[in-house]
């Protein structure tokens, strides 16, 4: 496996200006190691994959250095654009180094969320005319790493790095955590389906959250009928809003992370203009990226709740433990929507937990066979 130590240094050495990013799981110890390691202001973790294509663009204008873009390859999605229409040889030509996380590799089992995407991969970056080299464990360094900026001085525009499974050897981030509340998440989840009405219609965002709510119905006895949204991060408010508004009679409540709902803020002020009156958007906050290793988000230093009330919706509450949950889910409920309720864990989850049983296709007829939709509504 390649020592994130040495490849950081291989980088170094062909004067990499900057790192920026959005945590992955494959690359979690080359992340958390780039956190430790990268002096101030050189290391930043971007909203989104886009966002961060675009801080090293504007970097590279003020500096002419080449900057490191990570990713998670499902975060390609978000960067095509700022790929395609700014970085591009043909627009601003700006040299970058896009390390990317290949999950749902072909022949390697993944979830379901990751298997197209990792099946189409490679064609993306060959739709895109972004020169990739793949990365294995045996894979040396300096070899790679000299390909790519080889590359990238040729062309003076982006290419990439292909990180396959179990690439990185094993490292452990020396950041303290930051500790919002003395609640665990699973436990403000048990607690939050407590609360809920058995008519409710319960959307999750991705990650550990969809994982617990699902392991927490079976552990109940209680149906699966919960929206797992599996993949897809940062668009969990979206299709709690889409719901919202096709079903109004009914409740919807919105279980989001903290890096979902900063990765597309967006949706934050489009969900308070509709004013959707049954919509609760419940924030499980612990200022991580907890389903990637951990790595800080800035909602800890950011006013989710003035944001919320900047952005139309009617209400806001915060809870940083049970009683204070109940208390802010009854004024919640109070109140016509939409509502924010920001609940505030500490990171962490079971090193037991599993994976949702069911197929995606299986829980979306599940969800919306509670909501009442039938075979001739679809």
């Amino acid at each position: 496996m390649i020592d994130p130590k040495v490849f950081f240094d291989e980088l170094e050495a062909r004067g990499v200006g900057l790192y920026a990013g959005v945590p992955d799981s494959l690359l979690s110890s080359f992340c958390a190691y780039v956190d430790d390691t990268a002096p101030d202001g050189r290391h930043i973790i971007a909203a989104n994959e886009g966002n961060a294509v675009a801080i090293a663009l504007g970097h590279h204008l003020a500096t002419g250095k080449v900057s490191v873009v990570y990713m998670q390859n499902s975060g390609l999605g978000n960067a095509v654009n700022p790929l395609a229409s700014l970085a591009d040889s043909e627009v601003y030509s700006t040299p970058v180094l896009l390390i990317i996380g290949w999950r749902g590799e072909p022949g390697v089992p993944d979830e379901p969320q990751h298997v197209k995407q990792g099946r189409i991969t490679p064609g993306q970056l060959d739709l895109l005319e972004v020169p990739w080299f793949e990365v294995t464990a045996e894979t040396d360094p300096a070899d790679v790493v000299g390909l790519a900026f080889d590359r990238i001085s040729a062309t003076n525009a982006p290419v990439a790095l292909l990180v396959r499974k179990d690439a990185f050897g094993k490292y452990k981030s020396r950041r303290a955590p930051v500790v919002l509340s003395e609640m665990g998440r699973e436990e403000a989840l048990g607690h939050i389906l407590d609360l809920t009405r058995s008519d409710d219609l319960v959307v999750s965002t991705t990650g550990k959250t969809s994982r617990e709510v699902f392991e927490l119905r079976a552990r109940r006895g209680e149906s699966q009928r919960d929206f797992l949204t599996v993949g897809g991060m940062g668009h969990t408010s979206s299709i709690a809003l889409g719901v919202a508004i096709g079903n109004p009679e009914r409740r919807v409540v919105c279980i989001d992370g903290d890096g979902s709902m900063l990765m597309h803020l967006g949706s934050v002020p489009v969900n308070g203009s509709l004013r959707p009156r049954n919509l609760v958007h419940v924030l499980l906050n612990n200022a991580a990226h907890e389903s990637v290793g951990g790595q800080p988000t800035v909602a800890d230093r950011v006013d989710l709740g003035k944001i919320a009330l900047a952005s139309g919706y009617a209400g806001y509450h915060v809870a940083n433990s049970p009683d204070e949950l109940g208390v802010a889910w009854r004024a919640a409920e109070a109140s016509a929507g939409p509502m924010l309720v920001e609940v505030r864990v500490k990171a962490g989850a079971r090193a037991d937990l599993g994976r949702p049983t069911s197929s995606p296709l299986q829980n979306k007829r599940a969800f919306m066979a509670h909501a009442g939709v039938t075979e001739t509504d679809r």
